[in-house]
């Protein structure tokens, strides 16, 4: 019989630092992916809109392309709604689970505290549901190494509570489920910011509002909370 393989695919939004008024709070999202489930034929999907619409081997980056910043300075409304809709709809169509930790800054007196409660949150969430991580022979990391701290905290929990796991550097261009860690942190981070109406203009312009915003794209997404 052969080995079931968890890919934990993984982002974070935020930073470890004092708190700040402007980024309150700290999310790690993590994809997760039976390799059982082929989806080549919806990453070849994926990588050809993407194409058509001018950005061939691109890495989406859902937070700049929502605020009009970096690579998407110059394009319309339009043009970086349109590519917004080809990573949301290609989430919406894969087999994937995931899970958010959100830590408030407010609690974190320093760097130590905010280590422990990211771990704790980290360490919560998969204890809720043992029946799915059971299910897996080996468990697969993918992470970029963007935040050294953070790498420390995925390596110590997921050491500690499997006996097969893989850490594996990745860059988000060579894979798709990377952006959707990257997409899924920035959905649950303006998540609470509609939730205290304080989504900033950029965001309600490019949703449409916070009834849209809602209705139309985090309550779908939020589905596949495992």
């Amino acid at each position: 019989m052969a080995k079931r393989v968890l890919s934990c695919f993984i982002d974070e939004s935020g930073d470890f630092g004092p708190y700040e008024a402007h980024s309150p709070y700290y999310y790690v999202a993590i994809v997760l992916h039976d390799q059982c489930d082929d989806i080549s034929d919806k990453i070849a999907g994926l990588n050809q809109r993407a194409a058509n619409e001018g950005f061939s081997e691109h890495a989406i980056h859902t937070g700049p392309l929502i605020r009009r910043e970096s690579n998407y300075e110059f394009d319309t409304s339009t043009e970086r709604k349109h590519l917004f809709n080809i990573l949301y709809h290609f989430t919406m169509h894969l087999p994937i689970k995931y899970i958010c930790v959100r830590v408030d800054k407010k609690d974190c007196i320093n760097n130590i505290v905010q280590t422990g409660l990211i771990s704790k949150g980290l360490s919560n969430e998969i204890e809720l549901h043992p029946e799915f991580w059971n299910q897996y022979d080996q468990i697969n990391i993918y992470y970029d190494n963007g935040q050294t701290e953070l790498t420390k905290i995925i390596t110590s929990v997921f050491y500690s509570k499997f006996s097969k796991v893989d850490m594996r550097l990745v860059a988000p261009i060579d894979y798709k489920l990377f952006q959707v860690a990257d997409l899924i942190c920035t959905m649950e981070m303006i998540h609470d910011k509609e939730v205290k109406n304080k989504m900033t203009r950029s965001e309600l312009d490019f949703f449409n509002g916070r009834q849209s915003f809602k209705k139309d794209y985090y309550k779908k997404i939020a589905k596949k909370r495992l």
